[in-house]
């Protein structure tokens, strides 16, 4: 059973081109990237967080070569504030980003074998709808696992919370942080396909990739600090290759959660539609 699924996974994953949306996804990712960065970085600028928090942050996350790329532009931004700079992030961000939700639709409802949308009007729509949600994600990830701590602290301080409850605190946000991961991904699934789906059916798909995207970005992060040297190799375009290798892998992991819920799709109406024709012939 399980290496029979697994062949078919893989047969599903060949033939819907998988690995060619995942390049599409992650060109797309690349560009929405920087006016994300631009409205996140900004919106931080009016909250009372330190700049070498979010510097610690990008140390700690992002692989060493993207993060030299990053920190100059992200210390002015968070040191000082612009209104016009917040503004014209959130409306770039939403637009470019939303390209990179499109093509994650499209490859999901590929994988259902659905049509993609006819209305340009309601796909942009829903791709936007699902650009907030990631924005929802990144920002409540920054928020708990870079500055969970401080939140612990000023709770500590202000509030009179016991030593052990922000002790507490501090190893439930990163659980917390997950299950914000996990939910999105269930939204995801359960809004792209151009059918009616129910929330439990998405559940398999968003768990892999929830699961997936966070162990994968982690042990990327790691390899390339301790077994690489892009910038030594390829110089100041070094930064872009690791970004484009793990847009390429996030997009792979959602594009496969996507597949996952598929193919338990077919599986259910297969069976349900054995038993329908099995009571049937009961009947006569």
């Amino acid at each position: 059973m399980g290496k029979s699924y697994v062949k078919l996974l893989w047969k599903q994953f060949t033939e819907h081109d998988a690995t060619g949306l995942a390049a599409q996804c992650a060109y797309y990712f690349l560009l929405s990237l920087f006016p994300l960065l631009l409205f996140v970085m900004s919106l931080l600028g009016y909250l009372p967080f330190d700049s070498d928090d979010v510097i610690g942050l990008i140390r700690e996350y992002v692989p060493g070569a993207v993060a030299g790329w990053l920190e100059d532009t992200l210390s002015n931004l968070l040191n000082v504030k612009r209104g016009a700079t917040l503004s014209f992030g959130l409306i770039l961000a939403l637009v470019s980003a939303s390209a990179a939700m499109n093509a994650i639709v499209r490859a999901v409802n590929k994988a259902y074998g659905l049509p993609a949308r006819k209305s340009f009007i309601h796909s942009r729509f829903l791709a936007i709808l699902l650009t907030l949600g990631m924005m929802v994600v990144i920002v409540s990830a920054l928020l708990l696992s870079v500055f969970g701590h401080w939140i612990g602290d000023w709770l500590a301080e202000h509030v009179h919370v016991a030593a052990s409850h922000v002790e507490l605190w501090n190893h439930l946000r990163w659980i917390i942080n997950f299950v914000i991961v996990f939910v999105v991904f269930i939204g995801i699934y359960y809004i792209a396909p151009n059918t009616c789906l129910t929330c439990k059916s998405v559940l398999p798909g968003a768990l892999f990739a929830a699961i997936g995207w966070q162990g994968t970005s982690w042990a990327f992060s790691f390899y390339v600090n301790s077994f690489t040297n892009y910038s030594a190799t390829y110089g100041s375009i070094g930064g872009i290759i690791v970004l484009m290798t793990w847009f390429y892998i996030s997009a792979l992991i959602i594009i496969v959660g996507g597949e996952i819920n598929a193919l338990r799709h077919v599986r259910t109406i297969a069976i349900a539609k054995v038993g329908d024709d099995a009571a049937g012939k009961k009947l006569v």
